[in-house]
């Protein structure tokens, strides 16, 4: 049997992000690691000593990787989290680089300081990538069985997507409506909520929500 080295997960002290499904799976698996999260105030000394000035990064006994997805595929491994199957592993990858084409078109209006030009950008964002890439995901969901994304079982492409629509719903992204996934993907507002209701996900919020 493989001994899991010992691991330390760094990313930035918000309970979302890049970071955020690799903690997921690592507490749905009990997989013991360093959470360390830190603030924007520390970030430039940390980016300094990363391998691709970015994070999330792990350190396994000691010896760093990078590269989210690759990080996430192996917290999924470990947990039990990623398919064996090679089909159901490209639909899982398939769904992981989904998310991050959509992510990496809403990453650049987060740091915008010109209101007049992040509603703008926000506007766009809701009028025409947001929906295609919704519609995309819930046709794979629906493609799959309508329950999971790869397997026909919970794997990280579940806790990924959840995470996306999650953060989706919460608010936080100005000009772009709450309501936007009930109303053109209802498929995918009630996965999120499927997810949301797994215990070890419900027991990992309810920890973090007690640690704030």
């Amino acid at each position: 049997m493989n001994t899991v080295p010992k691991l330390k997960l760094s990313y930035f002290g918000i309970d979302g992000g890049r970071g955020e499904p690799i903690r997921l799976a690592l507490a749905y698996g009990k997989i013991p690691f360093e959470d360390h999260r830190f603030g924007m105030s520390e970030w430039p000394a940390i980016k300094s000593q990363t391998p691709l000035q970015q994070v999330p990064v792990m350190e396994l006994n000691g010896a760093v990787i990078t590269q989210t997805n690759s990080l996430l595929r192996y917290a999924g491994k470990l947990a039990g989290l990623y398919p064996a199957d090679a089909l159901d592993a490209l639909h899982c990858d398939e769904t992981l680089a989904t998310i991050d084409d959509i992510v990496n078109k809403i990453v650049p209006t987060l740091f915008m300081q010109d209101e007049e030009e992040k509603r703008k950008a926000r506007e766009a964002l809701a009028a025409g990538p947001i929906p295609l890439y919704l519609g995309r995901l819930q046709t794979l969901l629906e493609q799959r069985g309508g329950q999971y994304f790869a397997g026909n079982r919970l794997s990280v492409a579940d806790f990924k997507v959840f995470l996306w629509i999650r953060f989706l719903q919460s608010g936080q992204l100005d000009y772009v409506p709450t309501d936007i996934v009930r109303k053109l993907a209802p498929a995918l507002a009630e996965h999120c909520t499927r997810i949301s209701s797994v215990p070890e996900v419900a027991a990992y919020y309810a920890m973090r929500s007690a640690a704030s």
